[in-house]
């Protein structure tokens, strides 16, 4: 049976379409990117607040604006995306046959324009709808509107609807690949479809033709200051995406390394760590005018400075305050009241006091 159905999954020799193996694998490689980067800056903002939070803060941002760039040079250059060029693809525009253009020569710039934002645009808005969907759990979850207000039954009504909206995009993309697989559709994925374009292995052609482009690039003496400064642009975009390329071992290696550590599975690791004893209250971090003074009651909110209602510590720094002020402030500063430490609305831990 696995003889009769390997042509399914693995593509002859010699044919220009890729199989599913090499497109999905491609999809995951930019998708394994953002998590990496992600921890890096979160573990440099839990470090110095002061000096990296922004990054935390602005990290969406900052990583499109990355991507953009990254992208708009592999299409440019490579007639593909970072991750298609990596797997030795090449974008070509539906309806082209036998005579295709070569990487070097670019998409057309309808094709070209519509690829990249779709190959940016899409995941930013997708990440922002899903954290948007998490927060709004949230709120749900401890009440904090009243529950007779429309606006409450807005999001409860949303909530209700993107689980299935979400089942119907994942299959979008899941159907596309049957298709795909069973040589009924030219691309694996709807986004190729809305962009035009199909995907196709490089030629011998190509190959040689992105080399002597890469050579020429850099043995050509360019006397105008503009053009010094173009090139000297495109040789560190060059530089920084060739950098990416020959790091991935190590990246895989390495996120590998991090879901070994936080996995469940290494409960050893966790279990020697809570045994050590009870390390100091967090220094203060913040000295800006906005930053919370602790009272010198326990039982005072630092923000309200009123009796503590529905006590919440937050697990990045582990003072305590009201929900609803916890909530407010983590919600429009993303940093402890006190410490400073970066925080997001996750962190709020709620007490329960035998009293209540």
């Amino acid at each position: 049976m696995a003889e009769v159905g390997a042509h399914l999954t693995a593509a002859p020799a010699g044919e220009e379409r890729p199989s599913v193996f090499e497109a999905v694998a491609q999809d995951s490689l930019m998708a394994a990117v953002k998590p990496a980067l992600q921890h890096l800056v979160k573990v440099l903002a839990e470090s110095n607040p002061a000096r990296y939070g922004f990054l935390w803060r602005w990290f969406d941002e900052i990583y499109v604006l990355l991507d953009l760039l990254l992208q708009q040079h592999y299409l440019a250059r490579c007639s593909a995306s970072f991750s298609e060029n990596f797997y030795s693809m090449k974008r070509i525009p539906l309806g082209n046959g036998k005579q295709q253009p070569l990487a070097t020569a670019g998409l057309p710039k309808r094709h070209h324009w519509k690829s990249l934002l779709l190959l940016v645009l899409v995941p930013y808005l997708k990440g922002k709808l899903e954290k948007l969907v998490s927060s709004l759990r949230e709120e749900d979850e401890y009440s904090i509107h009243p529950p007779s207000s429309s606006w409450k039954r807005f999001y409860r009504a949303f909530l209700a609807a993107y689980p299935y909206v979400n089942m119907t995009w994942e299959g979008w993309f899941l159907i596309q690949q049957l298709c795909y697989i069973l040589g009924k559709a030219e691309h694996h994925s709807p986004m190729l479809k809305l962009a035009g374009v199909r995907l196709v292995r490089l030629t011998a052609e190509d190959i040689q033709a992105l080399e002597k482009k890469w050579v020429e690039s850099t043995s050509s003496q360019t006397h105008s200051f503009s053009s010094r400064v173009q090139s000297a642009l495109r040789r560190a975009l060059g530089a920084v995406a060739f950098s990416l390329s020959t790091g991935l071992s190590v990246s895989v290696f390495f996120l590998q390394f991090l879901d070994w550590w936080y996995s469940s599975e290494n409960q050893e690791t966790i279990k020697s760590l809570t045994a050590l004893p009870t390390p100091p209250p967090p220094v203060h971090l913040d000295h800006e005018p906005s930053s919370a003074v602790l009272p010198s009651l326990k039982s005072v909110c630092p923000l309200c400075r009123k009796v503590r209602v529905n006590a919440t510590a937050l697990a990045t720094s582990g003072f305590v305050f009201c929900y609803r002020c916890a909530h407010g402030f983590v919600k429009a500063h993303q940093r402890c009241p006190v410490t400073g430490y970066a925080t997001e609305l996750q962190h709020l831990v709620k007490l329960y006091s035998p009293e209540s």
